[in-house]
């Protein structure tokens, strides 16, 4: 049995950037640091990774449409790792996490609101709030 599955929770390293594929799609490429505290020898310490991530389809328009530079994300997907050669004949590497999933942070809060000058990538995300006056499910009512 084979497993390749990666979870990445971090801030973006800088916005999306936005192609489309020959069939139409879309697809985004963007960059997130994760971080790694620790202490040794009682200093405490960072250490940065950072991690190349694509993502196609519709995850890719929601990315482009909702995140940007420092944005928090969660991305759950596979590691891919492709290769090429350079312009100068040397093979070149690069390993990537294909995104299967995208759950996006909190808003910030403390971020001005966009002015309508701005592209509809920096419209407000949705909040859903629970509805306070709802009644409550009685157990009763539950047909199984």
């Amino acid at each position: 049995m084979n497993l390749n599955k990666v979870f990445v929770l971090g801030n973006l390293t800088r916005d999306p950037e936005r192609k489309a594929l020959p069939s139409g799609d879309a697809v985004v490429n963007l960059g997130i640091a994760t971080n790694r505290y620790y202490t040794t020898q009682g200093e405490k310490k960072q250490e940065t990774e950072f991690h190349n991530i694509v993502l196609f389809g519709k995850l890719a328009e929601i990315a482009d449409q909702y995140l940007n530079k420092g944005s928090l994300a969660l991305i759950e997907g596979r590691l891919r790792t492709r290769s090429w050669e350079g312009q100068d004949g040397q093979k070149r590497y690069r390993t990537e996490i294909i995104g299967d999933r995208l759950q996006l942070g909190p808003k910030n809060l403390q971020t001005p609101a966009p002015s309508p000058q701005v592209s509809s990538k920096q419209e407000d995300i949705p909040v859903i709030e629970e509805d306070d006056n709802k009644d409550e499910i009685d157990v009763k009512d539950i047909p199984f």
